[in-house]
């Protein structure tokens, strides 16, 4: 029988939604592997739009991040808050900004920012089952303040970016540096984790990484 993974997406669009190499990847493989995804996005504005070719926000746009990440999932998305936990037999979570601004407000509070509701719920839900998670690029901070507060503190990577280690690590989780080819296994915990573009990165790299967290993710489902 295979594998249902759930993948939560945070939009369409580094600067602003979810990193979309990062995420076709992650299905590439996933689908490589004989999984079943599940593809779910929380209903909510963006943090904001912004212009990928200025790098810049653009006033007085405003975009829903389930309706962005339908058109990543080809419209097969489901609203996060109707997902749960023993529908599923692990999950996992690109990044691209998106994570950072839309599933939590790391972006512009840090380690002292929240986690949608729905995302924190699914996080600790999954891990209380003992079922696997992957967290990519800036992900693994999402996943770090899910659990703030708690007695999990997973062992993560963003790669070797020494400010957002440190920020993930005032969470009380535990940073490992890694390649962008590398990945983190945190087995106690069962989360797996890998830099991706948290470094300037050739994509085929960034696909060895994301490749090498989902054989760990379908192989702990």
């Amino acid at each position: 029988m295979s594998k249902k993974i759930g993948v939560i997406l945070s939009g369409c669009g580094y600067l602003d939604g979810a990193e979309i190499s990062e995420s076709v990847l992650a299905l590439l493989h996933l689908d490589r592997a004989g999984c079943q995804v599940v593809c779910m996005a929380p209903r909510q504005p963006q943090m904001h739009v912004v212009d990928h070719v200025r790098g810049a926000p653009v006033e007085g746009e405003t975009r829903d991040v389930f309706a962005e990440a339908a058109r990543i999932a080809r419209g097969k998305v489901r609203d996060i808050a109707e997902v749960r936990p023993d529908e599923l037999d692990g999950l996992v979570m690109p990044g691209g900004y998106g994570a950072a601004k839309n599933l939590s407000s790391f972006a512009v509070a840090g380690a002292d920012g929240e986690v949608h509701p729905d995302v924190q719920r699914l996080l600790r839900a999954m891990h209380e089952q003992r079922k696997p998670i992957g967290v990519i690029c800036i992900a693994p901070a999402v996943c770090a303040l899910a659990f703030r507060g708690t007695d999990v503190q997973p062992t993560l990577t963003i790669g070797q970016d020494p400010g957002t280690a440190k920020a993930v690590e005032a969470t009380g989780a535990h940073h490992e540096n890694a390649p962008v080819t590398g990945i983190c296994v945190d087995e106690t915990n069962r989360i797996v984790s890998t830099p991706a573009y948290m470094y300037d990165a050739r994509v085929a790299d960034v696909s060895t990484g994301i490749e090498k967290l989902v054989k760990a993710v379908v192989s702990m489902a």
